[in-house]
């Protein structure tokens, strides 16, 4: 019976684990959709640039010239109301440093919680988690590493510092995870390698506002601008494709290139909870074999308890409980497997992917989770809670 107990809570705790596991998923995707309508970029696969891009758990496809993207920019475009300018490639202890303007803040309804926004190259502003995590606050400094990974022999020891000057209100979404700057500041940490810096247009006075990008040498770089549209006409919605077509970059639209995404994950996903169901079905036939076999032994004794007073309807519905008993032990065990399982994982995922997950969330889902589970202790229990209704009193007291 203990063997059935532990496989029937292993399957509900998978389910419970994939259950909790896909809202949070689709939570965290749905909430950094932002409003962006296209992203442009360098060519390359479409999803990892939004991955990078706009969730910033994958690395760039590559870089494109001001000259290339110019027209995008353009305050004056017919069809795009904003156009984010995203520099990546840079991070401090694993938190990524996007250089990028204030528009980006109106995308996620971020808002500044302490000090100011960024205004002049080499200053920062700071998401909550970052500040959390690495005990920032304004003032501090620190220097950027090359890379999106951790790695203390790729800091650009030979730049000038980057300077906090704000921290952001949490707001749940990717931004509280990033060090945000300007794109001049990316390109200045770079090009302070060969020690130039005071040669450099960039470096001339960082106390100046930097000069907008339409103004800057064309054969400069970013990785990708994210695209709201004014409306979704017919020339907005061709405006991804047209690019692909006659441009060496790359457009993608977000919400296409991520209904792929989850329909293949949704593939996984399905033969998993399809898996899970198995193996609680498993379990429960274990349970009927476990208790249909257990009522051998306890024949007598129920037959005593039907001397005793105890009428067939009581047998019937004392076997019946039986089942349903194990199933809830069963659920309670595999749900709380199921949720320290999630919490052990979001560890995981907050240190590779820096986005919050969490196993104390509990869903509706997890409800009709036990309604099944109680239905499968059901049906394990009825055929040996009606050999019991139906014992033979006299019989099996004279077998002893």
């Amino acid at each position: 019976m203990t063997l059935s107990l532990v496989l029937f809570a292993l399957g509900v705790g998978l389910i419970s684990l994939l259950l909790v596991l896909n809202k949070q998923l689709q939570d965290n995707f749905d909430k950094n959709l932002a409003g962006i309508d296209l992203i442009i970029g360098a060519k390359g696969s479409p999803l990892q640039m939004i991955l990078c891009s706009m969730y910033h758990i994958d690395n760039p496809t590559g870089n494109v010239s001001i000259k290339e993207i110019k027209p995008f920019l353009n305050p004056k475009h017919p069809l795009i109301e904003k156009a984010v300018p995203m520099s990546m490639g840079d991070s401090h202890k694993g938190y990524r440093i996007v250089g990028t303007n204030h528009d980006l803040l109106e995308f996620y309804n971020a808002k500044v919680g302490e000090g100011s926004a960024w205004s002049k190259t080499m200053e920062v502003t700071i998401g909550a988690v970052v500040a959390n995590e690495l005990n920032m606050k304004i003032g501090d400094t620190f220097k950027s590493s090359h890379g999106l990974v951790r790695d203390d022999n790729l800091v650009h020891d030979d730049s000038e510092d980057l300077k906090v000057v704000g921290v952001l209100q949490p707001t749940g979404s990717v931004i509280d995870q990033l060090i945000l700057t300007n794109t001049q500041s990316i390109w200045a940490v770079h090009e302070g390698h060969a020690h130039d810096m005071e040669n450099d247009s960039l470096a001339h006075n960082h106390s100046d506002a930097p000069k907008s990008l339409l103004e800057e040498d064309e054969t400069k770089e970013i990785t990708s601008v994210l695209i709201k549209f004014k409306g979704h006409n017919y020339q907005a919605l061709n405006m991804g494709r047209s690019i692909n077509e006659n441009t060496d970059m790359q457009a993608a639209t977000p919400a296409i290139e991520l209904n792929r995404l989850h329909s293949q994950m949704d593939i996984g996903t399905k033969a998993l909870n399809m898996l899970a169901w198995i193996i609680v079905f498993v379990s429960g036939l274990s349970v009927f074999i476990s208790l249909f076999s257990s009522l051998k032994d306890r024949k007598y004794e129920l037959a005593l308890m039907r001397v005793m007073g105890a009428t067939p309807e009581k047998l019937f519905i004392l076997i019946l409980l039986e089942g349903l008993m194990l199933a809830v032990l069963g659920y309670i065990i595999g749900m709380a497997m199921g949720h320290i399982g999630m919490e052990i994982l979001a560890g995981h995922m907050r240190d590779t992917y820096r986005y919050s997950f969490s196993g104390k969330e509990f869903l509706t889902e997890e409800f009709y989770v036990l309604i099944g589970a109680l239905g499968v202790g059901l049906l394990a229990a009825i055929i040996p809670a009606f050999q019991a209704r139906n014992t033979d009193i006299s019989e099996t007291l004279s077998k002893g």
